[in-house]
């Protein structure tokens, strides 16, 4: 097996699990019952589904070409950097706004830590006697 024949399997097999990686994100987006489990499936997966991607592509180009696309690794750190802050920004925007979760969803641990930190915010705030 040739080099040029494992650089084109190595970036085969990148490019087509990135592929299946957003089409089982898109998947859990459709399927999945509220808005914190949907952003999660739309940021997590996505976004290994599309650095997968963009990664197979850079090396293909580095390795076949020899060519360094600035492009592309400022497209892997733009997407790596800012999907899951953005979707972090919508779960928190929802939290916040008291969007319920589903049914099944067994604990809320944001609101018992948002309540906890709130008495302890009232005992520090009461004058002590």
């Amino acid at each position: 097996m040739t080099a040029n024949a494992m650089i084109e399997i190595l970036v085969i097999v990148l490019i087509l699990s990135g592929t299946v990686l957003s089409l089982l994100s898109s998947l859990g987006f459709l399927r999945l019952p509220d808005v914190y489990t949907r952003s999660h499936a739309a940021t997590k997966s996505t976004t290994l589904g599309i650095l997968c991607i963009l990664l197979g592509t850079f090396l293909y180009f580095l390795l076949q070409h020899h060519m360094v696309s600035i492009r592309l690794l400022l497209g892997i750190v733009f997407v790596f950097l800012t999907a899951p802050v953005a979707g972090h920004l919508v779960i928190r925007s929802a939290h916040r706004t008291n969007v319920q979760l589903a049914d099944i969803s067994v604990k809320d641990e944001l609101t018992e830590d948002t309540e906890k930190e709130a008495g302890d915010f009232q005992q520090k705030a009461s004058p002590m006697e």
